[in-house]
C-alpha cells in the first residue's frame, strides 16, 4: 500500500479522508487532539450543537455490527449540524444483489458529502477513497484487522487529558493484538506522539507478525508486562475473528491475562485503565477494575464523540478545499473524472 498520508491529505497538507493513523505526522495528530479538546465542553452545554457541517450530508455505512462506534458517529455528525443517514445494510439493496460499488455511486449521486464506513475487509476504506468516491470524505470506522483510527485517537485524547505529555509514559496494550484493528493504530499514534515505552502483552498465539518492525516490546507474562506502567489498555478477545484454537479456554485466559485489582498493583499507583469495548467482564477485566476509580472506560466513550466531531469537521474542510482546487485546475479535474 502506498504512503497513506498521500491519500488522506490535500496538496496543502489538510485532512480530507481519515483512514489510518499511519503516515500522519505529529502535528496533524496534535491538531486532531486540540480540535477534539475544544469540542469536549459542547457535551456539557445545554445546546449541544455547532454549525460546522450545516447543509452537509453524512452517510453511515456499517457492514459490521456496532453499537458504540455507530452511535457516537451519529451523535458527532448531529452535533455538527449535519444531515445524517444511517444505512441498514441488512435491508439495503446490497442484500438484494446490488454491488457495493453501485450502492456507493448511488449515494454519491444523492450529493452525499461524507461516508463513515465500517467493513469486514481490510483496506476497504482505502479502496473506496482511492478508487470509488475520491471526492467524498471517507472516515474509516474500522476495516477488518487493519485499522480503527478514530478509536485510537479517542484513546490518545483520553491519555493526554489524564496524563499530559506522551514522552515519559509507559503504555501496555494487553490481549488480542492479532485480531485487533485498533492496536496497530494505537501503536502508530503513540509512537508518533512521542511515547518511547510501548509494551504489547499477551500470549504468543495472539501476537501478529507485523509487530516485529514496530519498535515495541513484547511480553507474554502479564505481571512483567504491566510492571510500572502509566497506562493499561485492555483489548477485547475477538473470538468472531478466530478461525482456530488460539486459546485453551476463557477461564485460562483470565487467569493469565485478565486485569484484576491484585494484578493492577503491578502498575503505577496512579495508572489509568482503558478498554475500547465492548467489555467481556470476567474474561479480559474484573468488574471491580472496570468500574473502579482508575477506569477511564466511560470517559473514552464521551471523548469519542469529541474526537469524531474533530475528524469529521477537519476532513470536510479539507475535502471542500480539494474540490475547490480541482475546480480551479482543469487538468486536475479531468484527471479526477
Amino acid at each position: 500500500m502506498s504512503n497513506p498520508a498521500n491519500l488522506q491529505l490535500t496538496q496543502s497538507g489538510e485532512l480530507r479522508h481519515f483512514l489510518t493513523a499511519e503516515g500522519l505526522d505529529r502535528l496533524m495528530l496534535e491538531r486532531i487532539l486540540d480540535t477534539a479538546d475544544s469540542f469536549v465542553v459542547i457535551g456539557h452545554q445545554e445546546v449541544k450543537k455547532v454549525p460546522l457541517l450545516r447543509g452537509r450530508t453524512v452517510v453511515n455505512l456499517f457492514f459490521e455490527n456496532s453499537t458504540r462506534t455507530r452511535s457516537t458517529f451519529e451523535l458527532a455528525a448531529q452535533r455538527l449540524s449535519a444531515d445524517v443517514l444511517t444505512l441498514d445494510i441488512k435491508t439495503s439493496a446490497t442484500s438484494k444483489g446490488e454491488s457495493l460499488l453501485d450502492t456507493l455511486r448511488n449515494l454519491r449521486a444523492m450529493h452525499s458529502d461524507m461516508f463513515v464506513i465500517r467493513h469486514g475487509d481490510s483496506g476497504a476504506a482505502h479502496f473506496i477513497a482511492q478508487q470509488v468516491t475520491p471526492d467524498v470524505a471517507i472516515i474509516n470506522a474500522g476495516d477488518g484487522r487493519h485499522a480503527h483510527p478514530t478509536q485510537a485517537m479517542l484513546d490518545m485524547l483520553t491519555i493526554r487529558r489524564h496524563k499530559g505529555k506522551f514522552e515519559p509514559l509507559s503504555v501496555a496494550i494487553v490481549g488480542d493484538i492479532m485480531h485487533s484493528r485498533v492496536a496497530r493504530d494505537q501503536i502508530h499514534a503513540l509512537k508518533t506522539l512521542g511515547c518511547k515505552d510501548i509494551r504489547l502483552v499477551g500470549p504468543n498465539t495472539l501476537m501478529p507478525n507485523y509487530i516485529d518492525s514496530m519498535g515495541v516490546s513484547i511480553h507474554t507474562d502479564m505481571n512483567q508486562g504491566i510492571d510500572g506502567v502509566d497506562v493499561v489498555i485492555m483489548l477485547r478477545l475477538q473470538t468472531e475473528r478466530m478461525a482456530a484454537a488460539f486459546l485453551p479456554s476463557a477461564g485460562e485466559y483470565f487467569r493469565l491475562y485478565g486485569l484484576t485489582r491484585q494484578r493492577l498493583k503491578q502498575a503505577k499507583p496512579d495508572a489509568i485503565v482503558m478498554h475500547p469495548g465492548p467489555i467481556n467482564r470476567g474474561i479480559e477485566i474484573e468488574s471491580a477494575v472496570a468500574d473502579g476509580p482508575q477506569s477511564m472506560i466511560l470517559n473514552q466513550v464521551g471523548y469519542g464523540i469529541a474526537v469524531r466531531m474533530a475528524i469529521m469537521s477537519m476532513a470536510m474542510s479539507g475535502q471542500i478545499q480539494q474540490r475547490q482546487a480541482s475546480a480551479s485546475n482543469p487538468l486536475s479535474a479531468e484527471k479526477r473524472s
